[in-house]
């Protein structure tokens, strides 16, 4: 069955294939950090960024590796406007995390599966607060960061996962393929 479904496909360019992730990570730093509030900024952004590591890092390691991930950050940080690199270390750090907790990440279905992903933001947003309050430590005049809104970004992006990570899947479906045999 499996060789009538590659025999009827296309064969995909492996350039094409190894520029989906980061492009898919770079159309969400895009998309999360336009200038428009539909709220009028009573809710922070989510970090849609972290949805395509996760998802890539679990599903076609391969694809996603630790320099689409520090470009990623590196993007949301320039995008975001905070201070530089807070992202990116953030980014770096969480997919260590999940590639190296893989296996397990990649056994959750359903609402675990949402848990995990949760996870997984939690320990991003917790980096991320956690190295602006090592910035303020050693920065005369800065002061801790407040908790508020930094778990208001982590309440949104658990929240948009879901979609987001529909579109990511349906972007592997459609232009990836499912194993590295098919690139």
């Amino acid at each position: 069955m499996a060789s009538l479904e590659r025999a009827n496909s296309a064969p995909r360019p492996r350039v094409l294939v190894a520029l989906v992730p980061v492009l898919c990570g770079l159309t969400c730093v895009f998309i999360a950090n336009i200038p428009v509030s539909i709220l009028g900024g009573l809710v922070p952004s989510p970090l849609l960024a972290l949805v395509p590591v996760y998802f890539w890092c679990l599903v076609r390691p391969d694809l996603m590796t630790p320099a689409v991930a520090l470009t990623i950050g590196f993007a949301e940080d320039v995008m975001s406007g905070g201070p530089p690199g807070v992202w990116t270390l953030s980014l770096v750090l969480t997919y260590a995390l999940v590639a190296r907790r893989r296996d397990s990440f990649a056994g959750l279905s359903g609402l675990v599966a949402v848990l995990g992903f949760a996870a997984a933001a939690a320990f991003a947003c917790a980096m991320a607060w956690a190295i602006v309050a090592a910035l303020a430590f050693i920065t005369p005049g800065l002061h801790l960061p407040p908790l508020a809104p930094i778990l208001g970004e982590l309440a949104m992006t658990v929240l948009f996962y879901a979609p987001t990570a529909l579109v990511v899947g349906w972007l592997h479906h459609k232009l990836v393929g499912a194993s590295r045999g098919d690139i």
